[in-house]
């Protein structure tokens, strides 16, 4: 595959690279006014705004107060990997024993178990997710464990998504065909890059005759679901050399792309500390990245969703965004629409109506407070108030739709006359248009898209105010 691939010819390879898309690169002023760090808006209020006035006993209350009619999602999460990569942000670390793997299994089985005591058995289940850290690390006996009290506690909807992560450098003997075994629809694989200098900086040696064997194996076991994940922005990384590993895993005919930006938090990962700064693409070529990438995978046929998403046109994702109802949560893009996704795991998310709660971060302190109390293991979280579900709400419908009519969610109580003014400057730099109370982003907006959703987050002025007092002051991702 690889060498047809790089056979083909090159008059097609240069109008793919050499071409610019969403318009042109933003200017240098633009980068700078618009630059930045902020939150990816995969919730509101985020992250940044959780504190531990909220404990077990907020989110179970929460729990049961989910209605009995209103489907759920669950989540597991598995904070192990085989190595680790030195660009993750992830809470993982490596685990070598079998026994320690299952072990944390039967944790999860655990918190599951209270999850069903406080919203009810045969509870009507659409998605569930294995993400990580590398969830196939769980042992084949705990997988299926798992699976069987998922299916004994909660009626999983025929037709539902059952989706994992996968790393294609270590993916247990027989594990695709579990997977199919076991009922799962899609899975999600990292590669990130495939450029040999980029792949030595970022510690994750992986080749694409190793991508492309486990894409083989998991459609070979019936799973007709495959995400593939890429980042820009990386150490060493080109316009050129993006465009290149777009087109070879192009090739692969993934169903959807997730294309992130790097997200560089030193400050928060100690394992970035081994990038070294001066390798690392300025904020005008991390868009040209992103810009040539975008060419090239609408050339391949695949289509644009929200900020970073990409998938071919028959796909379910592409249909909810031309129908309105795409979401947006912290695995990122989804068709998923229960209000109620319920994490489980080490840091695992819930989001729920009443609010969002977060488990303790490590697994030796997860699994002692589970030991230690028959309550949940939440570490904090943040409660929801009206507002916040209106203001989330608007927030998720700009970075799904690309844009919003903000009378649709104006009240007496509600009037957003400051971000109306504030707009403005994104009219007049071409980033959206503005027709009465409809805001639409630009192509040339797009990657711009978290900096309009920002003026609606009444939360993050509120910690820039508490950090202008002397409080410590959230650290974001760069925008751009």
């Amino acid at each position: 595959m690889l060498t047809n691939l790089l056979t083909r010819p090159l008059c097609l390879l240069v109008s793919l690279t050499g071409s610019k898309s969403m318009s042109a690169v933003p200017s240098s002023d633009l980068i700078t006014r618009y630059g930045g760090n902020l939150p990816r808006y995969t919730s509101y209020p985020t992250a940044a705004s959780f504190t531990e006035a909220v404990g077990s006993a907020q989110a179970e209350a929460w729990l049961k107060a989910v209605p009995e009619e209103q489907p759920l999602s669950l989540y597991f999460h598995v904070p192990f990997c085989d190595e680790l990569c030195r660009f993750c942000g992830c809470n993982t670390s490596v685990m070598r024993r079998d026994d320690g793997r299952a072990a944390y299994g039967d944790l999860l089985r655990e918190e599951l178990r209270r999850v069903v005591a406080l919203v009810g058995t045969q509870r009507l289940v659409r998605h569930v997710q294995f993400g990580g850290g590398t969830p196939s690390t769980l042992p084949a006996t705990a997988l299926r464990q798992i699976m069987r009290s998922v299916r004994s506690m909660f009626h999983v909807e025929h037709g539902a998504e059952l989706s994992m992560e996968l790393d294609p450098r270590h993916v247990p003997e027989g594990y695709p065909t579990l997977l199919g075994e076991l009922g799962f629809t899609r899975i999600s694989v990292g590669v990130q890059d495939l450029n040999e200098q980029v792949q030595e900086a970022c510690g994750r040696h992986q080749s694409f005759e190793q991508t492309q064997a486990c894409l083989s194996a998991v459609r070979g076991a019936g799973i007709s679901g495959v995400n593939i994940d890429l980042i820009y922005g990386l150490p060493y990384q080109t316009e050129d050399s993006v465009a290149e590993t777009v087109l070879q895993i192009a090739s692969l005919r993934p169903d959807r792309l997730a294309v992130f930006g790097y997200a560089h938090i030193p400050w928060k990962q100690k394992r970035q500390r081994l990038i070294p700064e001066s390798s690392l693409p300025g904020p005008a070529e991390r868009l040209a990245q992103r810009a040539r990438m975008d060419t090239v995978l609408k050339a391949e046929g695949y289509v644009a969703i929200g900020l970073d998403h990409y998938a071919l046109p028959n796909d379910a994702l592409v249909k909810a965004a031309a129908a309105g109802t795409l979401r947006r949560n912290f695995q990122g893009y989804t068709t998923d629409s229960a209000s109620a996704l319920i994490g489980m795991g080490a840091s695992a998310i819930s989001m729920l109506p009443g609010g969002y709660s977060q488990n303790i971060t490590t697994v030796a302190p997860y699994a002692r407070a589970l030991a230690d109390s028959e309550g949940l293991p939440v570490a904090r979280g943040v409660a929801r108030t009206p507002e916040d579900h209106l203001r989330g709400n608007l927030i998720e419908r700009l970075m799904c739709d690309m844009g919003v009519d903000l009378a649709q969610f104006e009240s007496l109580n509600t009037v957003f006359t400051p971000e109306r003014e504030a707009l403005t400057s994104f009219v007049e730099d071409g980033l959206i248009t503005l027709e009465g109370s409809k805001v639409q982003i630009t192509e040339r907006g797009r990657p711009f898209v978290r900096n309009v959703a920002a003026l609606f987050d009444t939360h993050r002025k509120a910690l820039a105010q508490a950090a202008g007092s002397g409080a410590e002051s959230p650290r974001f991702s760069r925008a751009i």
